[in-house]
């Protein structure tokens, strides 16, 4: 009993009132979000200063950036959620076991992104354009962007760990170092300040490396000297098969949601493609600054998935489902502060990227019909974050997929020939809607009915 009792003294997700709770998760990873977010954002406004055809280039390379923190974050979101659930059975050992498992699988995982790269940066960009400065700018960005992004997939694995553990300071700091590190070095790389020569796009990529890289080395360090529940060790490691199969079991799932934008954004290029290069670089843009919206939302899935996986370890359902609640009010507050934003501001919003008449005509419509989507996606969203820390990956693929995937690619097909752009835009608000339905027919018949106990693995 009184080993328990200091146990639950360390963690505070077992008793703490859920609404500090949650906020006490989620706004360390909310701020390191809206950190994140800004450098996206200020990236683009510096690499549109270099003119229309270098802000396409980084456009068409996003969806490559997108996969590669899908593959680091369907891992990462797997070790969170089994490691989470272990310490709310206080089994530290069993943690510890899983993470060092994860950490090698992350590891090989990285591996296929140098070779994507090295190797098919070309092929990729071909699929979208033939445009000469388009495909020389592509290739100097993604060339470095993407063979480089190894060290984001150690720094994400360890932000999961930490955040298992219910520390989300520790990831706050660690995601503004790197995003900070990036906004510093953009202008000075891409323009050629302080007597270094002027880079342009390659100086773009170079300080996202540089801002990764900061993170990763953080990141290493910090676990090193403040982790205390889990320890990773590799001495005479082999590879846990089981192991690989659970954290599989929840990471493709999961990692197979995040590369739906990538595959959404890919497919969408080449459909506006046949419009025009303007479209391309505003639906850029446009991805760019709805991180702005979507990535708090994610920190708060980011504070409220421990806290879930936590207490249905400890078969506390009563407190689930507050979580539940609270979540969903804090995620509905900032999409509708997201809509109000962009439909209210489209034409100031699109000035900060240099928009000329072409992009301001395409994009004032667009980001309001576009601005829909968001308030619309609220409770999607959450039940998501909810299926995927109880390990029901396959219940929250469902509602991603439609989402971002089985609506949208082909509604835009149908709605274009008739409806031009705007069918497109449209798109977004309608996939929302008919998700939003669907998870709630999940929730009232999937979380309603699962059984607490007995269910860690």
């Amino acid at each position: 009993m009184e080993g328990e009792f200091i146990y639950e003294k360390r963690n505070p997700m077992g008793y703490k009132p859920i609404l500090p709770l949650l906020m006490s998760m989620a706004f360390p990873p909310m701020i390191s979000m809206l950190i994140q977010s800004l450098y996206n954002i200020i990236d683009s406004i510096f690499v549109a200063q270099l003119g229309e055809a270098p802000l396409t280039a980084v456009s068409l390379i996003y969806p490559l950036q997108n996969l590669s923190l899908a593959f680091s974050c369907g891992v990462g979101i797997a070790m969170n959620a089994i490691i989470a659930r272990h310490l709310g059975a206080h089994n530290d050992k069993e943690a510890s076991f899983v993470a060092s498992q994860g950490i090698v699988m992350t590891l090989l995982h990285s591996l296929l992104f140098i070779v994507l790269g090295l190797f098919f940066i070309q092929p990729f960009l071909s699929l979208f354009t033939q445009n000469a400065d388009v495909m020389r700018y592509g290739q100097e960005y993604g060339m470095i962007v993407i063979t480089f992004t190894f060290s984001t997939f150690i720094h994400l694995a360890i932000e999961k760990m930490f955040q298992a553990c219910g520390n989300m300071i520790i990831p706050m700091i660690m995601q503004m170092v790197g995003a900070i590190v990036n906004i510093i070095l953009d202008p000075i790389l891409i323009f050629g300040y302080f007597g270094l020569p002027a880079l342009g796009v390659s100086g773009a990529a170079l300080a996202t490396i540089i801002g990764q890289f900061s993170a990763c080395f953080l990141s290493i360090y910090l676990f090193s000297r403040y982790n205390s529940h889990i320890h990773i060790s590799f001495r005479h490691f082999r590879f846990h098969w089981t192991t690989f199969k659970h954290l599989y079991s929840i990471a493709i799932p999961s990692g197979v949601m995040m590369c739906l934008p990538s595959i959404l954004v890919s497919v969408l290029n080449g459909i506006l493609a046949s419009v025009s290069q303007t479209a391309v670089a505003f639906f850029g843009v446009y991805y760019k600054l709805q991180t702005f919206v979507n990535m708090p939302t994610t920190g708060v899935i980011q504070g409220m998935r421990p806290i879930m996986s936590y207490n249905y370890g400890a078969h506390q359902k009563e407190r689930m489902n507050q979580t539940l609640k609270m979540a969903t009010l804090t995620i509905g507050t900032i999409l509708l502060l997201g809509t109000c934003l962009f439909f209210i501001f489209p034409a100031p919003i699109l000035q900060l990227f240099n928009a000329n008449q072409d992009m301001l005509s395409i994009g004032t419509s667009g980001l309001r019909i576009l601005s829909l989507s968001f308030i619309f996606s609220t409770f999607a969203i959450v039940m998501s974050g909810v299926f995927e820390s109880l390990g029901k990956g396959s219940v929250s693929l469902i509602i991603t997929l439609t989402r971002q995937f089985i609506i949208i690619i082909p509604l835009s097909f149908m709605l274009l020939p008739s409806m031009g752009l705007t069918g497109i835009w449209l798109t977004f608000p309608l996939s929302e809607l008919i998700a939003t339905i669907i998870a709630f027919i999940l929730y009232q018949k999937v979380y309603k009915n699962i059984k607490i106990g007995n269910e860690v693995n």
